[in-house]
């Protein structure tokens, strides 16, 4: 057996890849790892999401972990990655355990690492626990474990609601009384996922849909992107609300709808906010972003001369930079996004609330805020598609863009190359290409930027010719 973890956690098909079996590999790991580092007796939070069975597959965790001798708070209930992330700082915890698959399809479950700063497991600890998998299997471990009816008897387990304490750090951020005087009408999509409620409890006139539990997901993953948004762009285009705001599956990613119903990317939510923080909660430092997030926060990093870092795809990568350097904002293309004041964390729910709080200072909805910007530092249209590739067909078409990459894609030559992660292709005018293999699916992602729609389809056709999908 091969544990892996990709962008974020570890990942797989529920009975296939992601069983009982497996997880308590991962969890002996990781309690042998919490061990080791003399973070035991600092206590683990666990948490989980809607997912098929994520409850039974937290209290497995949570199992392993007591007969380990590590004392456990586990939420009482579902939960949001963020929420628990928080709780991991809060109660000062030695690390959490997230038991999600995030946005990936329903058949998916898997296990977050959180460390004890409350963000993302680092790639360095990642791979520590990745080798003392291997190792415990090599050498034949048995998995330590206390039954959990025992383990509550004990007090090795409490469980706990992650939820106040998240909800008092999150009105300490964001002027909750100036959204709900502004009036502004929203609607809120959880996608049947783990942020269910949340926002609703915060701003009492926040209408939500898509709030029962279905593991199923409505029968599309459970990420926020405008395919994925039909009813939520139809109830915001309607005229009864202002606008739309969608979760991921463990609410730690943001999409949303503006005024018109249009689909308004992460991209332009990043713009939005980073701008947001610079000028009316009159925050500084310095701006990361992955390599698949648009130039607007290369401009807008120049015009208020912030530093910018650019990462590889994956969260982990800018909670590194947000340890070690003064970062105000960083995101990812996903809609992962995080602040400096909160933790290292990508929060759907706190990029959410502070999207309404800029609309409220402002008097004005997202596309407007957005014109204004892009009236300045220029107009950009952005794309993703995403294609099943095999195994072997993604592996060939790595070998042949590492050893022969094109000079030239549509008639355009090539200006500049960025193959940190995946290859990205950058022309004159600043359009670019990126393709690139999924961390986490089974699937090939082409993404491009330029500034007309009409480009964007052009490079993007020419990378599907590339890729011979």
């Amino acid at each position: 057996m091969q544990i892996k973890f990709g962008t974020d956690g570890w990942r797989g098909v529920i009975a296939r890849d992601y069983n009982f079996d497996t997880l308590s590999v991962v969890a002996q790991a990781t309690m042998d790892y919490l061990n080791r580092e003399g973070l035991w007796d600092k206590g683990l939070i666990i948490g989980y999401d809607r997912r098929f069975m994520s409850r039974d597959f937290a209290r497995r965790v949570a199992e392993v972990a007591a007969g380990n001798g590590i004392r456990v708070r586990m939420s009482e209930s579902f939960a949001p990655t963020p929420a628990i992330s928080w709780a991991v700082r809060q109660h000062g915890a030695g690390a959490g355990v997230m038991i999600t698959a995030s946005h990936n399809p329903p058949e998916y479950n898997g296990f977050k690492i959180k460390e004890n700063f409350g963000g993302s497991a680092r790639p360095a600890t990642t791979r520590i626990i990745e080798e003392i998998v291997t190792f415990n299997i090599a050498e034949g471990r048995r998995i330590v474990d206390m039954p959990y009816e025992e383990a509550l008897g004990k007090g090795m387990i409490e469980l706990f609601d992650p939820a106040e304490d998240y909800f008092h750090q999150i009105s300490r951020y964001v002027d909750l009384n100036l959204i709900a005087k502004s009036g502004i009408r929203v609607v809120v999509d959880p996608m049947y996922g783990a942020g269910c409620g949340y926002i609703s409890r915060l701003l009492d006139k926040a209408c939500e849909i898509h709030g029962y539990e279905n593991p199923s997901f409505g029968g599309q993953p459970p990420e926020p992107i405008g395919e994925h948004l039909s009813e939520l762009s139809a109830l915001v285009a309607g005229g009864q609300y202002q606008v739309g705001l969608a979760l991921d599956g463990d609410a730690d990613r943001i999409g949303a709808v503006d005024e018109h119903g249009e689909f308004f990317s992460s991209h332009c939510i990043f713009t939005i906010i980073l701008r947001h923080l610079l000028e009316h909660k009159r925050l500084s430092g310095g701006v990361v972003k992955t390599v698949s997030t648009t130039r607007m926060v290369d401009l807008l990093a120049a015009k208020y001369e912030l530093r910018l870092f650019e990462t590889p795809i994956g969260f982990k990568h800018i909670c590194e930079l947000m340890l070690a350097e003064d970062i105000l904002m960083g995101g990812e293309e996903s809609g992962g996004l995080g602040v400096k004041g909160h933790i290292p964390e990508r929060d759907g729910i706190l990029m959410g609330l502070l999207l309404l709080e800029a609309m409220a200072v402002s008097g004005k909805g997202l596309r407007e805020l957005l014109k204004e910007t892009m009236d300045e530092i220029g107009h950009f249209y952005y794309q993703r598609i995403d294609r099943h590739i095999a195994a072997d067909v993604k592996e060939q078409l790595i070998a042949r863009l590492e050893a022969d990459p094109p000079q030239e894609i549509d008639g355009r030559p090539v200006a500049a190359t960025n193959f940190s992660d995946g290859f990205k292709f950058m022309f004159e005018n600043g359009d670019w290409l990126l393709i690139r293999p999924s961390g986490t699916e089974p699937v090939l992602r082409l993404y491009s930027e330029a500034g007309s729609p009409e480009q964007v389809d052009r490079l993007l056709r020419a990378a599907l010719v590339l890729a011979n999908t």
